[in-house]
């Protein structure tokens, strides 16, 4: 896409710290991270979310993902990350690239990555299992 940042940044139009690249991806340091040391890892096509990465590639972007999970790590001396990936705007995509943050976790570093929990009423568990079943 002509206007997608992260596309434009595949292309060079856009500066970013590189940390990792190879035939389908791209890892980039987040220009507002989360904690230092916070990467993206993006695929080189463009696709909005990951339900629309053919599967081969998805299983690849994972690959580089766990590759720069173990990078960060042993950087930044601490084997603790998150891994997130935001699909959709109500989920909280900014930039509708499909991209995967790998965030590095420090003991007290006041960072919340929580939502609320909800429960289930009668019989609803039950409903929810067979109508996500119908679509597998």
């Amino acid at each position: 896409m002509e206007d997608c940042v992260f596309c434009n940044i595949i292309k060079g139009k856009i500066p970013a710290a590189k940390v990792y690249e190879d035939d389908n991806s791209i890892t980039f340091l987040d220009i507002m991270p989360a904690n230092k040391g916070h990467c993206l890892v993006i695929p080189k096509k463009h696709y909005e979310t990951m339900l629309d990465i053919p599967d081969d590639q998805i299983s690849n972007l994972m690959k580089t993902a766990k590759k720069v999970a173990k990078a960060i790590s042993l950087s930044v001396g601490n084997g603790a990350y998150n891994i997130v990936m935001n699909n959709g705007q109500a989920a909280g995509q900014i930039v509708p690239h499909a991209h995967i943050h790998i965030i590095p976790r420090f003991d007290n570093d006041a960072l919340k990555l929580s939502w609320s929990h909800k429960k289930y009423q009668a019989k609803e568990m039950e409903e929810f299992t067979n109508n996500i079943k119908k679509f597998l």
